[in-house]
């Protein structure tokens, strides 16, 4: 450091505004940064390996351990890859709830997002208010799965089982409020001159630089590229439903904070049609050999017992093949690319985590960008370790 005007420091990987255990090397020229190098690997846990010594229901459970604000769209992306595997086409039903279901997840997730990123930026009374309205969408989402992180409910060919009586007017109670209280978080942040000299025109990433880093998400769309999951590769029915795609123009910290606003409202568009249009039918694929049996025939049929426990311990075999399928999670575009080789396990699963490729543009966001701005970039591309790490 004594032959060079340059000072290299460490922020993280213990360091509460980093989001997990993340270590970020910074070459500083003063307070600005010249150039920084992010490290990952703190947290590491090998699922992807461990994917390939488990049935593909034993499997499912891990990917609850990713982005664990979102369990539900990474149950999703799992289990649409292995539908495409097996070939079977999903009830109607199903697809509503699952795309009801994703909708409460990411709002969940962008309210966890919106509190820790205020706290991080000295709003601390935005945590009290994001926090209150994530326990309730929260509470209902566990009413479903019985679990509040870790739900494990959608299932090959469908789902575990039918929603729980009340479900369907407590979410509407929760998503007819949201607006209101959404309005409030503008109310204290988006013309608040302290949060707009804190985020406006800091660490900005332009479209092509987003393109070129593989950005995907809100931190994509707030560079003003119009790129959805939902809207360029439809699936469980997302074309059913009328939402737009909120996009930004500067690519600042700022604009990614308007945008997660935004698809919040329009999460909540989504869920009241889901709703009002919850089409009335089963809600498994008839599909002996891949689905098991609902479970009111479990309790009343030994013959469907039987068949419950030996696809959840023996697992099904798929047809040799491969398939990939991605959703858009709240962090961005999630996917999963799936081997089979015809066994009870899969040959191969690699992972596509949104957080992974989005940590890769910290390093041209913040290039240039003092010190305390590291803060705000790490935070808005609302990054999770356990999917970067998985």
């Amino acid at each position: 450091m004594a032959d060079t005007k340059y000072m290299t420091i460490n922020m993280g990987p213990q360091h509460p505004a980093t989001h997990g255990v993340l270590r970020v090397v910074l070459e500083l020229d003063g307070e600005t940064i010249v150039s920084s190098t992010p490290h990952i690997g703190y947290l590491h846990r090998g699922i992807e390996k461990i994917f390939e010594n488990r049935t593909y229901w034993q499997g499912q459970p891990l990917t609850d351990r990713l982005d664990y604000t979102s369990g539900m769209s990474n149950n999703l992306a799992y289990v649409l890859a292995v539908e495409k595997l097996i070939g079977v086409e999903i009830p109607k039903r199903a697809q509503y709830i699952r795309v009801m279901l994703s909708e409460l997840q990411r709002i969940a997730a962008h309210l966890l997002w919106i509190s820790t990123h205020a706290l991080d930026m000295g709003a601390m009374t935005v945590l009290f208010y994001g926090f209150r309205e994530r326990e309730n969408c929260l509470k209902i989402l566990e009413t479903v799965a019985g679990a509040r992180l870790m739900p494990d409910y959608i299932r090959f060919g469908g789902l575990r089982e039918e929603l729980p009586e009340g479900f369907l007017k407590e979410a509407k109670v929760f998503i007819d409020d949201l607006p209101r209280r959404i309005d409030e978080y503008e109310t204290l942040l988006t013309e608040n001159v302290i949060w707009k000299g804190r985020l406006k025109g800091i660490c900005p990433l332009s479209a092509d630089d987003a393109i070129t880093y593989g950005v995907t998400g809100p931190v994509l769309r707030a560079s003003g590229v119009y790129y959805d999951v939902r809207k360029a590769y439809p699936y469980s029915s997302y074309e059913d439903f009328d939402f737009e795609i909120p996009l930004g123009t500067n690519g600042d910290v700022y604009d990614r904070y308007v945008v997660r606003l935004k698809e919040m409202r329009q999460s909540v568009r989504i869920v009241q049609q889901a709703i009002e249009k919850l089409p009335e039918g089963p809600i498994n694929a008839d599909a002996p050999q891949y689905v098991p049996p609902e479970k009111e025939d479990v309790a009343h049929d030994m013959a469907a017992l039987i068949r419950h426990f030996k696809l959840m311990t023996d697992g099904f075999r798929p047809p040799k093949g491969e398939a990939y399928a991605s959703i858009e999670s709240s962090k961005g575009e999630l996917g999963f690319y799936i081997v089979s080789d015809g066994t009870e396990k899969p040959y191969r699963v690699r992972i596509r985590p949104p957080s992974f490729l989005n940590l890769g543009s910290v390093s041209k966001m913040i290039e240039g960008s003092l010190v305390a701005d590291v803060v705000a970039a790490i935070g808005s591309i609302d990054i999770v370790l356990g999917e970067i790490d998985k």
